[in-house]
C-alpha cells in the first residue's frame, strides 16, 4: 500500500480522520461461539505446506489451496520509527479473532534494516530481538493454521523521484526496487531462518515501481527481473532474479511472490521476465485498488486473466479508498470463479479508511464498513 509513508498513529493525528462504522461486530453468545469454534480449531491445525503445480498453489497432498487472508501491517514502520515492532497485539486472541471470519493466511510486511539489525535503528528494536519477533508470529500463525506471508515491505535506497514519498536513503518509506546492498542480505537470512517452513511464503518486494522513476516500460521491466543500474533510480538495484537466486542458494524451497510494476498492479511483462527458478515455485503477486489503472473487469481479464493462466497469482493486497466495500465485492467474485488467492489491506484498526485502508476499529475483529464487506463475503464462501 503506498498511500502512507508514516504510521497509522501519525496520519491519524495530522487528518483527524474519525472512521464511522455502523452495526456489524459480533457480540454476545454469538461473538463467544465464533471465538470458542476458531480457537478449537486453531489447536488441531497447522498450516498447509505449500508448493506450486502448474497455475496452482497445492499442499503436499497435491490438493489445490486458494488462501483468503489480510495483511497485517506495522512490522515494516513501527521499529525504524523507534516505537515498537508490531502496531498492536500480536497475541493468539487477536490471531483468534482473525480466524473469525475465515481467514486462512495473513501477509506481514518487514522492514530490511530491523531485520539486518542497521545502525540508525534503535537497538530495542532491531537485529536478534526484531528477527526473534517475526520468527515468534510466524510460529503463531502457523499452529493457528494460517499461512504466514513474509513481505519486504521498506528497504534502504536514496530516491527523490516521481512516485516517492521520501528521500532518506534508510528504510523509512516505499522504495521503486530493492537495493542490493542490504536486500540480498536481507533475504539471504530469512530464507535460512524458515527453510523447511513451506507454510511460510516469501514476497520478494512490495510494490516495484521502476516505470515511474524514468526510461521505458521494457527498460522497467529489464531492471525488475536483472536489477544492476536503473534508469533514475541512484542506487544498484537487487532484481528478481537475484533474490530467488539468494533464497535458493541457502536450500530454502518456499513459494516466492513476485509483485509486477506500477506498484504490483501490472502484470503485463511478468510471463515474459518471469526469472528463473530451479524449484519452479513462483507466484506472480497482484495488487488491486479502486485507485489503480488497471481497476476495472476488462482490465482484469485483459491483463491479469493471461498471467493466472499459467502461474498461480495471489492478490497480496486489495482494497478501496472510500471507506466501503462497492470496489472489492465484484473483484472477489471474478478472482473467486478463477479460483485466485486474495488478502485484503489491512488488518489494523488505527488506520483512517481513506489512507489505510483498515478492515477492523479494534483487534477483537469488530469491523469497519470495508471490512463488513470483506467478512460477508468469506464467511458466504462456506
Amino acid at each position: 500500500m503506498r498511500l502512507r509513508a508514516t504510521s497509522a498513529r501519525a496520519v491519524a493525528a495530522l487528518t483527524g480522520v474519525v472512521l464511522l462504522v455502523g452495526s456489524g461486530g459480533l457480540t454476545g453468545c454469538a461473538a463467544a461461539g465464533r471465538l470458542t469454534a476458531a480457537t478449537s480449531a486453531a489447536a488441531s491445525t497447522r498450516a498447509p505446506q505449500l508448493h506450486v503445480s502448474g497455475n496452482r498453489l497445492v499442499d503436499r497432498r497435491g490438493q489445490r489451496v486458494v488462501l483468503h487472508g489480510v495483511d497485517r501491517s506495522g512490522g515494516e514502520f513501527a521499529c525504524v520509527q523507534g516505537w515498537g515492532i508490531w502496531d498492536g497485539p500480536a497475541t493468539r486472541t487477536s490471531v483468534t479473532a482473525m480466524k473469525t471470519w475465515d481467514v486462512t493466511a495473513v501477509r506481514v510486511p518487514l522492514n530490511e534494516a530491523c531485520w539486518n539489525g542497521q545502525g540508525y535503528v534503535k537497538p530495542a528494536y532491531r537485529g536478534a530481538r526484531y528477527r526473534s519477533a517475526v520468527r515468534a508470529y510466524v510460529r503463531l500463525l502457523n499452529r493457528n493454521g494460517l499461512v504466514a506471508i513474509l513481505d519486504l515491505h521498506w528497504s534502504d535506497g536514496a530516491y527523490s523521484g516521481p512516485g516517492g514519498n521520501c528521500t532518506s536513503s534508510q528504510a523509512t518509506c516505499q522504495k521503486p526496487m530493492p537495493d542490493a546492498a542490504q536486500a540480498i542480505r536481507f533475504w539471504r537470512s530469512v530464507a535460512r531462518t524458515f527453510k523447511g517452513h513451506n507454510a511460510v511464503v516469501f514476497d520478494l518486494f512490495n510494490e516495484p515501481f521502476p516505470q515511474s522513476a524514468g526510461g521505458t516500460e521494457a527498460a522497467a521491466w529489464r531492471c525488475w527481473r536483472n536489477g544492476g543500474t536503473c534508469a533514475g533510480i541512484g542506487y544498484q538495484v537487487a532484481g528478481m532474479q537475484s533474490l530467488v537466486n539468494v533464497v535458493r542458494s541457502t536450500g530454502a524451497r518456499n513459494v516466492l511472490m513476485l509483485g509486477g510494476l506500477a506498484w504490483a498492479n501490472d502484470l503485463t511483462g511478468w510471463l515474459r521476465h518471469e526469472p528463473a527458478d530451479p524449484d519452479h515455485n513462483l507466484v506472480a503477486s497482484w495488487h488491486s485498488y479502486n485507485f489503480n489503472s488497471c481497476a476495472t473487469r476488462s482490465c482484469w481479464t485483459r491483463q491479469v486473466a493471461p498471467v493466472i493462466r499459467k502461474v498461480p497469482v495471489v492478490v497480496g493486497e486489495m482494497g478501496e479508498n472510500n471507506c466501503a466495500a462497492s470496489y472489492i465485492r465484484p473483484l472477489m467474485r471474478w478472482l473467486d470463479a478463477r479460483h485466485t488467492s486474495y488478502l485484503a489491506w489491512t488488518w489494523n484498526a488505527d488506520f483512517a479508511c481513506a489512507s489505510g485502508p483498515s478492515l477492523i476499529t479494534n483487534y477483537n475483529g469488530t469491523p469497519t464498513a470495508f471490512g463488513r464487506g470483506y467478512r460477508a463475503h468469506l464467511r458466504a464462501r462456506h
